[in-house]
């Protein structure tokens, strides 16, 4: 079976280090919830430095932060403040608006280390857009695990074969990260309306289509579909229920409604979010077309 669409990644600079942007593309704009994936491109610091992405907003979405290495600290608006390590999931619905910063704790920016990870957007039904914003941490040890044959599975939000996450998703999700030996077979979950597979490190085939690392493949619907890793490869498998109307996205705002997104523009420009507490002193201004 061949993929419907296959999406490169774009290389993008944020703030002094690297990411690959696969969604929102100019040839697919969602799969299933997830508007916005950037892959966090491996980089080691050195002792002193580290990542520094200042306070900033949100509206109408969910991001769900997931590491493979290194560390950083949470803070937002409703007073969280939570390091996140690899194998934990950071799951934050900004709803009616919150804002949040992401930093190398002081302990880790003195030794410097790795950092590499995925960072993405699940857009909210248009019912729960307007919701009280709320935070959620969930440990590496609270996350289900699968072993298949050559497949080491965690399911990060949602459902796949068979198995829940603790993630509070308000729409049918999947979302997994699967570790692959070399020789490995994976059947995709078929259960979801749309699907894709993300390769974070390595390869993956699929059909007569070979995909590297920064490769989007997004699934025919209803189709039996297997990848096979020729060599140890770090997959994942996004997707889930196509939403409820169209959906538009401008800076750090998604929105069904284009009013909406210019109020939210508006406000932040304003001052009238939040502050995150803890991380008051510095913000992300708007910027200007």
């Amino acid at each position: 079976m061949e993929p419907e669409l296959v999406v490169q990644a774009r290389l993008r600079d944020v703030g002094g280090f690297s990411v690959r942007r696969v969604l929102p593309s100019p040839e697919r704009k969602l799969v299933g919830p997830f508007i916005f994936y950037d892959h966090l491109c491996r980089v080691s610091f050195p002792p002193g430095q580290g990542l520094d992405v200042r306070p900033h907003p949100h509206i109408a979405l969910a991001t769900i932060t997931y590491l493979f290495e290194g560390a950083f600290l949470h803070r937002d608006s409703l007073g969280s403040a939570q390091l996140i390590r690899p194998g934990d999931v950071n799951w934050m619905i900004a709803g009616r608006g919150i804002t949040h910063s992401e930093r190398t704790p002081p302990d880790l920016r003195a030794t410097g280390g790795p950092l590499h990870g995925i960072q993405c957007w699940v857009a909210l039904p248009q019912k729960s857009e307007e919701m009280q914003p709320s935070f959620e941490h969930h440990p590496k040890a609270t996350v289900p695990e699968l072993m298949l044959p050559g497949a080491e599975l965690h399911v990060i939000a949602g459902t796949a074969y068979g198995v829940q996450a603790p993630t509070t998703v308000l729409s049918p999700t999947l979302y997994v990260h699967a570790r692959l030996s070399a020789g490995a077979t994976l059947a995709i979950d078929e259960t979801h309306e749309e699907r894709a597979v993300y390769v974070a490190s390595g390869a993956v085939e699929l059909g007569s289509s070979r995909l590297l690392e920064g490769s989007l493949a997004v699934l025919p619907r209803g189709q039996h579909v297997s990848i096979y890793s020729p060599a140890p490869a770090d997959v994942m498998l996004l997707g889930g229920a196509a939403l409820d109307g169209e959906r538009h996205v401008e800076w750090n705002f998604v929105s069904s409604s284009l009013a909406r997104l210019a109020q939210a523009k508006d406000d932040w420009r304003a001052g009238r979010f939040p502050k995150v507490r803890g991380d008051e002193h510095e913000f992300i201004p708007l910027p200007e077309a």
